[in-house]
This record gives C-alpha cells, structure tokens and sequence, in this order.
C-alpha cells in the first residue's frame, strides 16, 4: 500500500506541476510573444539598415541623394534598432517567461506587459525617425534623443517590473541562479539609462565620452550578457535533463561577474585625452573578466557532459551552444585586445564593431533564438513546422553573422596594421582593409534570408499551423524535456 500511494502522491504532484506551468503559460502567452514579435519585426528593419550602412563602404554613392541615408546616420540607426528594437524586447520577453517557470507564479495583469510593449515599439520608432534626421546624439549605443530614453525608461518600468512581482510573490524553495541573473537585469539597465543619459547631459568636455563608454560597455555586459547567461542556466538543464554540476561555482561566477562586468566598456578610451587609471582599469577589469567566463564554461561544459550530441538534434542546445561558445570567445579576444601592446594597432578599426556583434548577435542574439525556439511551442500549443526552416535559420544566422564578424576582426588588424607604417598613405591603409568590407557587406546580406525565414516559422506557429502537440521538432533524433 505504501508503494501504491507513493506512486500515487507523485502522479499528483507531477499533475499540479503541469497545471501551474499551463497556468503560467496562459497568463503570459499575450505578452511575451507581443514582446518577440515587435523585437523580430525591429531585426528585419535593423538587417535592412545593417546591409545598406555596410555597402555604403563599398558603395558611398548608393542612396547618396538623401540626407537620411548617409552613413553617419544609417549606421547608428542600424545599431539602435539591433539593441533597442531586437535584443532588449527579446531579453525582456525570454526572462520574464523564465522568471514566471521558476518562480512558479502566473501574471495576473497581462495587460500592462502588453501597453508597457507598446510604449517601448513606440519609442523605438520615434528614435530611428530621429537618428534619420540627424537628430542623434553622436555617442554610441545612446544615439536616441533624451526625450525617447525617457519615454523607454517609462516603457521599462511597465514591462520590467513585472520580473520583481513574479519573484516576491514566488513559491517557497530554492532561488535558481537564473533568476539571480534576470533580477540583475532587472535592476541594472534603468540604472544604466538613468546614469548614462543624466551624465552625458549634465557633463562636460572629456568626462561625457568617459560616461558614454561606461553605458556601452555596460548594457554589453550588464544587460546584454547577464540576460543571456541566465538563460543559459535555465536552458542547458532544462533540456538536457540533468542539474548544474555545481550551485556553488554558479554563485562565485555570478558574484566575480558583478563585480567586473561594469568596468570592461572603458577600455575604449586608452590612448585618449582621459586620467590613464581610467582604461588601465578596465583592462584589469576585462582581464579578470576571464575568471567567470571559465567558471561558467566549466560549469555549462560538466552539465552537458554525455550530452553534446544533443547539439546535432536540439534547436535549443545548437543555437544555445553557439551563443555560449561565442560569449567564451568574445571575452578571450577582448582580453587581447585591450592590452596597450595591441590596443595601438586596432584602436581605430573595425576591431570593436567586430567584437560588439560578437556579443550582441554571435552570443545574446543567438541564445535568445534559442530560447524561442523552446519558449513559443509551450506558449501557443503547437510544434514549430519544419526543421529544415529551422536549420536553414540556423546556418544563414551562423555562416552570415560569423562571416561578417571574421571579416570586422581580421579587415580591422590589417587596416591598423597599416595605419601604423610611416611609409604607407592613409588611402592604402584604407585600401587594406576595404576587401574585408565587401567580405562584411556580403555576409550580412545572408542573414536577410536567415531572418525572413525565421519570421515566417514564427507568423506560422502564431496561426497554429505548426505540428500537434507532443513530440518537439528536432533536427535529428533525440528528446527535450518540457
């Protein structure tokens, strides 16, 4: 009898928990995939302006008749739209669900999510309006005007705290080292916006560039890369199955990465008309940088042990690996690249951009598409359609964006490279790296269709026309758990 009712006691309990995880889920299906789909609509435009700011290198004569395509603009456009449009409402939307899964709480007032969204595509809008016409700021990652980092503070506000209700209202039991990661996000960007716009306003001379590279680097780090890291923690093992190996090294990771990440920005500015301890800093900072990156790499790694072929078969895990491994790479290049030694050569080239894109789309981009692909089919009820679309997604995303971040980091090293030869004009150091530029221009066109793909699997699944319920689409045999 006691065997009975112990089978019985945890068919009950594993009852409860699907109806809490369908009640989650049904109180956040409106938000959360209005939050993805405003961010995929502002990645189709932010591609657009990506292609055409990256022929205008190779081409400066294309739409060269009108003011709001120069380049000067379309390129912070571009990069605008990518954080603001794409990463920060597809960060917000993948944390919030994971927040409400492991806090185990249903949202109760889906519409404000919903308005908050709104109030975020609307201020999105009006700052690439602004930025066309010339209206920007000129420091980057901050181009909008402080009217719309107002009315997105606003929007955030709405949307954001959201994450703090679900979790003081969660149910009794351990606090995942996920939700350490979200909150973090949670309470970091508005500080960032608040102290990134308010300084450079109310600052003057070299002090608001040293603001505004504190701001770029910390929604890299602050915002972009704990987003991403704690979806991570939520992926792997909810895929695989298996525990983190370790709560303990996740804590000190956590804990090293709070304490770093915020210094790494200022490393930009060596060499340049500010106090030296200010970059020497932060490339101490971005040094021991190395220590959390390797005890998440450790961590992650012993967690997928005896499952990395799950690479081959999960959506999830391959967009998830890649961003992880990305995440490793982009610290380890950022430690070689701030030295004073490199730092010479690369300082005014397209080595920075390269390794932005590396965080922005080679690790964030690339987790948060995973996360969507194991997020939407428990939102809408149906499996994603077709794993060819998915593959087709996966390698145009992959080859197109890696591609065109090789061709920034290596076109980058030799146009520095040539810069600093006294016998070699300013036009063949330009020279030098100009075949990297068609090399990026042509890489990023491959992401159109990547993209274009990925938007239609969506509208698709919106309509319910993927597969039944039950089995998950796979790229090849194996299994991912609910």
């Amino acid at each position: 009898m006691t065997g009975v009712s112990s089978s019985t006691d945890s068919v009950s309990a594993r009852e409860a928990a699907n109806v809490e995880r369908s009640l989650v889920d049904a109180s956040l299906k409106l938000p959360v995939l209005t939050l993805f789909g405003s961010a995929l609509f502002w990645l189709m435009i932010s591609t657009v302006l990506g292609v055409v700011s990256s022929l205008k290198l190779i081409w400066p004569e294309l739409l060269s008749g009108c003011a709001w395509f120069t380049y000067g603009r379309v390129w912070p456009a571009y990069t605008s739209t990518l954080l603001y449009g794409w990463a920060i409402p597809a960060g917000i939307g993948v944390s919030l669900w994971m927040a409400a899964r492991l806090c185990r709480v249903a949202v109760t007032r889906q519409g404000w999510i919903v308005i908050g969204s709104m109030l975020w595509n609307a201020g999105v809008a009006v700052g690439l309006l602004m930025i066309l016409a010339g209206k920007g700021t000129g420091y980057a990652w901050m181009e909008y005007p402080p009217v719309v980092a107002a009315l997105l503070f606003v929007a955030w506000l709405v949307v954001s705290t959201w994450t703090l209700v679900i979790f003081a209202k969660r149910r009794p039991g351990h606090v995942f080292i996920a939700m350490w990661y979200f909150l973090a996000a949670v309470v970091w960007f508005p500080w960032l916006i608040l102290t990134g716009y308010f300084g450079v306003a109310n600052a003057t001379g070299v002090v608001q560039p040293i603001i505004a590279a504190w701001f770029g680097g910390g929604m890299m780090n602050l915002f972009l890369a704990a987003t991403g890291i704690g979806a991570l923690y939520y992926l792997v093992p909810k895929v695989t199955g298996k525990p983190i190996v370790s709560y303990n090294l996740a804590s000190a990771a956590f804990w090293s990465f709070a304490l770093f990440a915020g210094w790494t920005g200022l490393t930009t500015l060596t060499g340049g008309p500010v106090p030296a301890w200010i970059p020497t800093v932060s490339i101490a900072a971005t040094i021991m940088m190395i220590v959390p990156v390797a005890m998440m790499t450790a961590n992650f790694a012993l967690t997928m042990k005896g499952n990395f072929a799950m690479v081959h078969g999960s959506p999830t895990i391959r967009f998830a690996f890649f961003g992880a491994a990305a995440y490793a790479l982009c610290a380890v290049l950022s430690l070689i690249f701030c030295l004073h030694s490199v730092e010479k050569i690369v300082q005014f080239s397209m080595v920075q951009t390269g390794l932005n894109h590396l965080m922005v789309y080679g690790f964030f981009s690339m987790v948060m598409f995973g996360a969507m692909y194991y997020i939407i089919p428990r939102l809408v009820g149906c499996e994603w359609l077709s794993s060819t679309f998915i593959r087709w997604h996966f390698w145009g995303a992959a080859y197109g964006m890696g591609m065109a971040i090789f061709s920034m980091l290596i076109g980058g090293l030799a146009a520095g490279a040539a810069w600093l030869q006294p016998e070699i004009t300013k036009e063949m150091a330009i020279q030098a790296g100009y075949p990297y530029m068609v090399g990026r221009a042509i890489s990023l066109i491959l992401l159109i269709p990547a993209h274009m793909v990925f938007g239609l699997h969506f509208l698709l699944m919106i309509l319910r026309m993927g597969r039944p319920a039950g089995e998950p689409t796979l790229l090849a045999h194996g299994e991912e758990a609910h």
